[in-house]
């Protein structure tokens, strides 16, 4: 009687550790999933920065600095490869775009140009798109990693390996506006 207590016992332990296995490996992949769909938000972003840049580069010849700004801070968002490196480099990105916006704002025909309009709608959209998508990132990292550091998952969760996954946050200084000096200084 003892023996099938204990094989019971034994069985449901199995059992209950297979499910928390497979409830750590869902919220894993949902992680992976969410972050793929901020990735697709990112590479759209880095896709629109060059037609725009083309498209001012013309007029703002008093601004090189800036513009070289944004394409340096471009090519760092693109070549980042850990969240967290992604986000100080989309930080860095967003920056470079908001003086960069200021500034066009200091042309008038730059104001007026319907393609910058559109690149400005454009990025704006997507913006929004990465918000979302980091805001639906975060949350799904918030419930892996609480879900490790639960009594008793997280004995299964170290047992198997499972490793706190990183949030995507944006850099205190993209949080700041801007310091603009739209004066033209010769």
């Amino acid at each position: 009687m003892t023996g099938w207590i204990v094989l019971v016992v034994l069985v449901l332990l199995i059992v209950w550790v297979v499910v928390m296995y497979n409830n750590l490996v869902t919220l894993k992949n949902q992680v992976q999933n969410a972050w793929q769909q901020i990735d697709v938000q990112l590479k759209r972003r880095h896709d629109l920065i060059p037609n725009l840049l083309n498209t001012v580069k013309g007029a703002m010849e008093f601004e090189r600095d800036t513009l070289s700004r944004v394409i340096e801070a471009r090519a760092r968002a693109v070549g980042a490869t850990t969240v967290s490196g992604k986000g100080e480099a989309e930080s860095m990105l967003t920056q470079a775009l908001g003086k960069l916006f200021a500034l066009v704002e200091n042309y008038p025909e730059l104001k007026s140009n319907q393609n910058i309009l559109q690149f400005q709608e454009e990025l704006t959209s997507t913006e929004n798109r990465i918000g979302f998508s980091r805001q639906f990132y975060n949350d799904i990292v918030a419930q892996f990693n609480t879900k490790q550091e639960v009594f008793p998952v997280n004995i299964v969760a170290a047992l198997f390996g499972f490793k706190r996954s990183e949030y995507f946050q944006a850099e205190t200084a993209a949080r700041e506006v801007p310091k603009v000096d739209l004066s033209l200084k010769k």
